[in-house]
């Protein structure tokens, strides 16, 4: 079998043309076997425990470690207990995310080929197929351990190696497009991770009898709020603030008022970091345009959503003045603002410096201090981030549905890959870390 784009054909680049429906071991015959120059055949192999039950000494936390590191030395990054994947992040490209290694992996037994993700997402998609039951993929683990990678990868392989009949193509290219649209809003670099998911995903694939993906479904938890108005050192605000200012065209800055550095803008300088040698903030904005196209976010949609990422910018920037009464101390930002999304200045300076209570029917309105209107602010632009974020990922679920308005009448088994971002102990801890 050779394979054209995401999708398994025959020698003459037509599609397959049976649906295998059983197990990993009727698919022996199809799939690519390893060559001896293939990664699975080099000799690092050698070293080390593949699967830590076979260990001599299995009880002992200091053999499992000790296991783990040799085998981290010698490159091989995956490790099995039984059915479960150890993961240690090389932080580098070890090339063994290829095309090939796809094919290879493609219908094995889990323990058949060396450990590796590919292997694990094999086992649950062909369990999936053959028990006709739900399946899901768990990925934790701290900060910067590769999870975000690790899903990835996975929903990669289930693109390429799910079976596929022609109607597929499009829930399969949406569902890898949303990827770059929601690493633009939820990752952000950490001490830790240049690209770091600052947020918990689950991402659910609908399958029919055949195993053809006809569906699809994020679920996002636990966003990280207080990263909008707040970063520790050596950290940035999210990617999108950075990929805006380095990619936005020079009419869209002039409009918007964000024809400053991003050193210039309180809520993205203060981690010390606005630029990453690692991360190409123009070439990034480029590919979140071409996903959102992709998946079928409008001209409109997208021009609404980067004048909430400016409001947002202007956000920060405003200050106070007064003593027990506070006033905007720069009310051309906020005139800025307001032009952003049509806001009456009045309302909004109001919602900045006053407090509204309302008991009994009655609404009590008091007036805040500096210190309280600066508290307001912060809170309104994370509650508005949060919010935009909300709307983009159920954008990207109609996006999905849009592909198969009957994915939930034909679907008939599900797996799930469930990313569960890692925490730190930070300097300023907030309700997000609980």
């Amino acid at each position: 079998m050779l394979r054209k784009k995401s999708f398994m054909r025959d020698a003459k680049g037509n599609a397959r043309a049976t649906l295998i429906t059983r197990g990993p071991g009727s698919l022996h015959a199809h799939r690519r076997a390893p060559s001896l120059k293939s990664w699975t055949r080099a000799p690092q192999h050698m070293f080390g425990v593949a699967d830590c039950v076979m260990l001599e000494n299995y009880e002992s936390e200091e053999a499992l470690i000790s296991n783990l590191r040799v085998r981290f030395e010698n490159d091989l990054i995956y490790t099995y207990i039984r059915g479960v994947c150890i993961s240690v992040n090389p932080y580098q490209d070890l090339e063994i995310y290829t095309g090939l290694l796809i094919d290879e992996y493609y219908g094995t037994q889990i323990f058949e080929l060396p450990p590796h993700l590919y292997a694990v997402a094999n086992e649950a998609y062909y369990t999936m197929k053959e028990e006709t039951t739900d399946q899901c993929i768990l990925i934790s683990g701290e900060s910067g351990a590769g999870k975000t990678e690790a899903a990835k990868q996975m929903l990669q392989f289930l693109a390429a190696c799910s079976t596929d009949t022609g109607r597929s193509k499009k829930i399969r290219d949406r569902l890898l497009q949303s990827n770059p649209i929601l690493e633009a809003f939820g990752n952000a670099k950490t001490t830790r991770n240049d690209n770091s998911s600052r947020f918990g995903k689950y991402m659910e694939v609908q399958f029919d009898f055949k195993g053809e993906p006809v569906g699809g479904r994020i679920l996002n938890y636990l966003l990280e709020k207080s990263r909008v108005m707040h970063q520790l050192t050596g950290e940035r605000n999210y990617h999108i603030f950075y990929m805006a200012i380095a990619g936005g065209d020079a009419a869209w800055k002039e409009t918007s008022g964000i024809t400053k550095s991003a050193e210039d803008f309180k809520y993205l300088n203060q981690g010390g970091v606005c630029h990453v040698e690692e991360l190409n903030d123009a070439s990034e904005w480029s590919n979140m345009f071409d996903a959102m196209e992709g998946v079928g976010i409008t001209s409109d949609e997208r021009a609404s959503l980067l004048n909430v990422m400016a409001f947002i910018m202007h956000l920060g920037q405003i200050t106070f003045n007064g003593a027990s009464q506070a006033t905007v101390a720069n009310p051309q930002e906020l005139k800025q603002m307001c032009a952003l999304l049509g806001i009456d200045e009045v309302v909004l300076e109001a919602a900045l410096v006053k407090n509204t209570i309302i008991a009994n029917n009655e609404a009590v309105t008091t007036d805040l201090d500096p210190t309280q209107a600066a508290y307001a602010r912060d809170a309104l632009a994370k509650a508005v981030y949060s919010r935009c974020f909300d709307w983009l990922v159920e954008r990207l679920n109609s996006s999905l549905a849009e592909c198969n308005p009957d994915a939930a009448q034909s679907r008939s088994t599900v797996m799930g890959l469930l990313d569960i971002y890692g925490f730190e102990i930070l300097a300023v801890n907030g309700f997000e870390q609980v």
